[in-house]
């Protein structure tokens, strides 16, 4: 009887020893409704994404509610308004919701003077029959529907950013085969044909080899939040806010509106969400093919980092990760170029915990 007790005891402390390095790689199960989990540290939208779902909210309104509390929160400057100005110093947004139950997407990108990105993502799901509204337009059409504005989006913090600079010459920045007539554009190509005049087309880079872009993406130009939600009745939803790359070219846009990329959810499978390099990342759609991975049997540990290296063995310089969950609540991350944290939330928790991935 003692060698039993001895040998229960011994198994316990090593499923409890195996637990701990599970959570440190970025790995974790529920197993129970509801759940919140989102990128990055961002603890305080994913508290106010659990109290809305705790309380019985559908997944749809907790991640509207978390993803709300980050924009007004302006996290780490790159979501909601305040932060990243573009080349011309402006600030604009773009954000998406999407249904898992009835694969309902709705989506706002390059809005102007409106602050609330998520709400009006909602706005274009549940009164339109489009995906995605975009630019200037997408700011009438949140106005009309009761969303204040016009707003200025700029803060006295991007302001001084932007002022920096372009004292800096604009750099760096996001052009490239370009001359610029002065420090600052106008910018012309380099050779003034676009390989038109000559007959000849540019010169296509080899597969793998890219200028190098390390400069331009880090943790702090583009931590968008990619939020999901499992409800108590199983139904999922992500959703995605952020203020894009910090000095992008007026008009871009990065993958957070774009439906696959940034978020993917499907009730029959689970979801994923993704923040990084949203240029390189919506050339992949990481977030589609971790859910569909996870659809033909694969754990969301594997599909996440199966994800990360379709990008990678064509961009190895690419920073940027996701992180999955499947319809039990399972959950893990992947990450290339950065160390990734998320933020997760379910019944057996106390409060938000944190999860590092390395890469």
């Amino acid at each position: 009887m003692a060698s039993g007790g001895n040998l229960s005891i011994s198994l316990v402390f090593l499923f409890t020893l195996f637990s701990l390095v599970k959570g440190h790689e970025g790995i974790g199960s529920s197993g129970k409704y509801p759940i919140v989990v989102s990128t990055w540290p961002f603890v305080e939208a994913v508290r106010a994404a659990w109290k809305a779902v705790d309380k019985g909210f559908s997944a749809v309104d907790a991640v509207v509610e978390g993803c709300s509390a980050c924009e007004e929160l302006r996290c780490d400057g790159t979501v909601g308004p305040g932060g990243s100005p573009d080349e011309n110093g402006e600030t604009t947004l773009d954000a998406l919701l999407m249904n898992g139950a009835t694969m309902e997407v709705g989506a706002v990108a390059a809005m102007r003077y409106v602050k609330d990105g998520i709400k009006a993502a909602r706005l274009v799901m549940q009164y339109t029959e489009h995906t995605m509204l975009v630019g200037d337009r997408a700011s009438a059409f949140a106005i009309s529907m009761g969303l204040p504005g016009p707003t200025n989006l700029s803060s006295s913090e991007s302001m001084e950013k932007w002022t920096r600079w372009k004292e800096n010459n604009c750099q760096p920045n996001f052009r490239k085969n370009v001359i610029p007539l002065d420090s600052c554009g106008p910018y012309q190509p380099k050779d003034n044909s676009m390989g038109l005049n000559n007959g000849i087309c540019s010169e296509p880079k080899s597969m793998g080899i890219i200028e190098s872009r390390t400069s331009l993406v880090g943790p702090h130009n583009h931590d968008t939040i990619s939020m999901a939600v499992i409800d108590k009745m199983g139904h999922i939803a992500v959703g995605t806010s952020t203020n894009g790359a910090t000095f992008k070219i007026p008009g871009r846009v990065g993958d957070g509106p774009i439906v696959g990329s940034s978020a993917y959810a499907d009730d029959e499978v689970g979801a994923c969400g993704a923040t990084g390099d949203g240029d390189i990342m919506m050339r992949f759609l990481p977030c589609y093919q971790v859910v569909e991975s996870m659809r033909q049997g694969m754990e969301p540990k594997l599909a996440a980092k199966d994800a990360m290296s379709r990008i990678t063995r064509k961009f190895p310089d690419f920073m940027g990760a996701v992180v999955a969950i499947d319809k039990n609540g399972v959950h893990a991350g992947a990450c290339h170029g950065w160390t990734f944290q998320y933020s997760v939330r379910s019944p057996d928790m106390d409060d938000v915990e944190v999860f590092t991935v390395l890469p």
